[in-house]
């Protein structure tokens, strides 16, 4: 569907970003222009990263002004940025057109920059060890929120040099499953060839029904799965989701993710202290990671101190170092490909799992 905004003249607007490279051909088609215009403004789009419509200098003069007139092209504001002196991760806070804030970041690494986007506006999980997830839920992204934050950022940042997205922001994807599908369709485009569909994951704290859909949707983007337990008693406490789909449920959505899309699936694990860190959880995980092919990423529990998390959630407590690195150790000497997610960005409230704001007045104005 194409999403009709209200400006402050009171005029109704084609949101033009954020439509597939079909939906853009439809749009001029029924507008009774050229429909290779919608080619030529996708690449301005998603290419070129145009910021206005006058931008589009191979677009005609006349069709720029009916463009200006009758739709609409950008979002989001950007609100501030701050950068981690430690580690130099970049977090980046957003206004939608109602003013809600909105979160993405920059993770540097010496093989990859890597873009964490957001999905939704908090979260409905109540996942305990997330404070997204406890700033609570707002509503859904729209595709063209969920891209500008791409777009932006690489503006910002410098185009071209994200080489990764990872779409493990604020939100669960697969509940805003319509939007998210519709910005992947947009990377899976040969014009948005910057980023490829290989180099995608997306994130879910499980959502069996969707991941099922997203695995016969032909696109083949990495799919993460939050675990954090292997056990569904564990799992129920720690995150609420699981009584609605349970981790076998989702353990056999995802086998048929991977033999679907012929990828490896990654299960993050956030290592809790007395909760998911003990010798049976090992033992379990390991029997997990025999029968899939997957990596582990390991995280260390960052502090969601700044949202004063109450009853469960304010008894979460880091897994001490000696037991993390115990963990990792034995994975690996069971042929289990390891990744150990050292916090970044936890000094600016950026690190996994800490991503919650909420504008004052004076920045929503």
């Amino acid at each position: 569907m194409i999403e009709q905004i209200s400006t402050e003249e009171s005029v109704s607007k084609t949101m033009l970003k954020g439509l597939t490279l079909k939906e853009l051909k439809d749009f001029f088609t029924a507008a009774e222009e050229k429909r290779f215009r919608g080619d030529q403004v996708f690449e301005w789009i998603y290419g070129h990263m145009a910021a206005s419509f006058d931008e589009m200098s191979t677009i005609p003069n006349y069709l720029r002004k009916k463009l200006n007139l009758y739709c609409e092209l950008n979002t989001l504001s950007l609100v501030t940025s701050q950068q981690s002196q430690r580690t130099g991760t970049k977090k980046y806070i957003f206004k939608t057109h109602d003013d809600l804030a909105v979160e993405a970041v920059i993770i540097p690494d010496p093989k990859r920059t890597t873009l964490c986007i957001s999905t939704q506006v908090g979260c409905p999980l109540d996942c305990q060890f997330c404070a997204t997830g406890l700033m609570g839920y707002k509503r859904n992204l729209s595709s063209a929120e969920i891209i500008d934050q791409f777009l932006m950022v690489s503006r910002d940042y410098g185009k071209n040099k994200i080489s990764n997205i990872v779409y493990m922001g604020m939100g669960e994807p697969l509940l805003n499953y319509a939007n998210t599908l519709k910005t992947l369709q947009i990377f899976a485009e040969e014009k948005t060839k910057d980023i490829s569909l290989r180099r995608i994951t997306v994130s879910t704290a499980g959502i069996a029904p969707k991941i099922v859909e997203l695995a016969d949707s032909g696109l083949k983007v990495k799919l993460a799965l939050s675990l954090h337990s292997m056990f569904e008693e564990t799992r129920n406490k720690i995150m609420p989701i699981n009584k609605k789909y349970s981790l076998a449920e989702n353990l056999e959505a995802v086998r048929y993710y991977a033999k679907q899309t012929d990828t490896r699936i990654t299960f993050e694990y956030v290592m809790l202290k007395d909760i998911n860190d003990r010798t049976d959880d090992l033992n379990a995980l390991i029997r997990l990671c025999k029968s899939i092919p997957c990596k582990i990423n390991v995280i260390p529990f960052n502090s969601i101190s700044h949202m004063s998390p109450t009853g469960y959630a304010h008894e979460l407590q880091p897994s001490q170092k000696f037991r993390v690195d115990e963990f990792v150790k034995t994975l690996r000497e069971n042929d289990i490909v390891v990744m150990v997610r050292y916090t970044q960005g936890d000094d600016i409230a950026a690190a996994c799992g800490q991503l919650a704001y909420k504008l004052d007045h004076n920045e929503a104005e």
